[in-house]
């Protein structure tokens, strides 16, 4: 086994670390004191950026090389050879599932799709113009409470149920959340069509008697979803770890991973993507606003990634499944904007020598949009597939024997001890 000796000038001690998959221990750390009561030296490692949280066998991504991989499989090959629910069962159980595997997988996530009626009568009560992802946030949440029985989260059987009706509920839920905002009646789950189609049959179904997905972006949406199903230890996927090593049930652990998803750094940036190129306008605008970012006056949204240093190799997928969506939509202005905008930032120095690379939110928006989704419903798509990661996640965390409590240390910068004065004898606070 390799080691690192680390000598700490202060007090001359030497110790040897153990290095094991490239990594040592923190804890290993301890080692080094200043004095008997010291708690001994700690890293510091805001957001995590050179910090490993845990073992996992489900994602790899390198960065450098532009390799995403679900369970060893290229996402290239999964994207083109599989659906969704085929790639969901991947990441849940380990393995591409054979032909009758898959068929009970289907029916099992098929008979989950109804919402309780109680549940529709929740959701009733946000206005009407509540935002989508606070309305599948709560929701989520909710569910918690129509199964009380999934606090057991000891039992494999359990566990199976509830992550089998998390993945279900999921577009049953967004698309209530879609109807809800226009007044319109809730579409009950048609078990007939795929998981994709079901889910725009529940979006879109008006008065026809079946309602018949096209299927170029039935497809699409597929391939999106698979994109989109899991991506290491991002921030709602680490908060989905962080919440469940408390051994909450799996819906509020779903539901604060939603949370997080839903901050514009994280879900939302697809949709900032959509508001840049509305403010460059038109092609010819492409140029000021590239030199406008490069004096340091705004930002290219959907560039650049904190792994990625090369080409995000979910984009190249995504621009071709975007190719697809157009020959039914018909293309438009913002899509003749993204390519103009990648042309000239791909060959300009400024941006190569930095690695700032398309990511996989530079052209979903733009296929989103295309399909008729709304903006603000952008981080809730996002959320259907990511489900199933979070929940890949929090299985194997369960399973980790090495995994506690998440919690932190900090370094305390505040005051020393001192003591409370009088009422009387007090100087007027500062606001801090």
């Amino acid at each position: 086994m390799s080691h690192l000796t680390v000598t700490d000038h202060r007090t001359g001690a030497q110790i040897e670390v153990p290095i094991t998959d490239g990594t040592i221990r923190a804890t290993d750390l301890k080692q080094l004191k200043t004095a008997p009561d010291d708690f001994g030296l700690m890293t510091y490692d805001p957001a995590f950026l050179n910090t490993s949280s845990c073992r996992s066998s489900i994602t790899f991504i390198d960065g450098d090389k532009g390799i995403l991989r679900y369970r060893g499989y290229p996402i290239e090959e999964l994207a083109e050879n599989c659906t969704f629910l085929e790639v969901a069962y991947l990441l849940l159980h380990g393995e591409l599932p054979a032909e009758e595997q898959l068929a009970v997988w289907v029916n099992l996530v098929k008979r989950h799709t109804m919402l309780h009626e109680t549940t529709k009568k929740f959701l009733e009560g946000f206005r009407y113009d509540a935002h989508p992802m606070g309305m599948l946030i709560s929701t989520i949440a909710a569910l918690s409470t129509v199964y009380p029985e999934s606090r057991d989260i000891k039992d494999p059987e359990n566990r199976s149920k509830q992550i089998a009706r998390l993945v279900a509920k999921m577009p049953t839920i967004t698309a209530y959340c879609y109807r809800h905002h226009f007044g319109l009646p809730y579409i009950y789950p048609d078990n007939d069509l795929s998981f994709t189609e079901n889910f725009m049959n529940m979006m879109w179904k008006m008065l026809e008697p079946k309602y018949v997905a096209n299927p170029i972006l039935a497809r699409a949406l597929d391939i999106l979803f698979i994109l989109h199903a899991d991506h290491e230890q991002n921030c709602s996927t680490n908060t989905m770890r962080a919440v469940g090593s408390s051994q909450a049930d799996p819906y509020v652990s779903v539901a604060a991973a939603a949370a997080a998803l839903s901050g514009p750094l994280h879900g939302g940036a697809n949709e900032e993507v959509l508001k840049m190129l509305d403010e460059i306008g038109s092609i010819e605008s492409v140029p000021a606003y590239v030199k406008k970012v490069k004096d340091g006056h705004g930002k290219l949204m959907g560039f650049g990634h904190r792994v990625y240093k090369n080409y995000d190799p979910r984009a190249k997928i995504i621009k071709w499944t975007a190719d697809q969506v157009f020959t039914v939509t018909g293309t438009n202005k913002k899509i003749e904007i993204a390519k103009e905008l990648e042309r000239i930032a791909l060959e300009d120095e400024y941006f190569v020598k930095r690695k700032l690379y398309p990511n996989v939110d530079f052209y979903s928006g733009i296929i989103y949009e295309a399909m008729g989704f709304r903006p603000e419903l952008f981080t809730v798509l996002f959320a259907i597939p990511r489900v199933v990661g979070w929940l890949a996640q929090w299985q194997e965390l369960i399973n980790d024997p090495e995994q506690k409590i998440a919690r932190p240390r900090q370094i305390y910068t505040g005051y020393a001890e001192r003591h409370v004065v009088p009422m009387g004898k007090r100087a007027l606070a500062s606001k801090g």
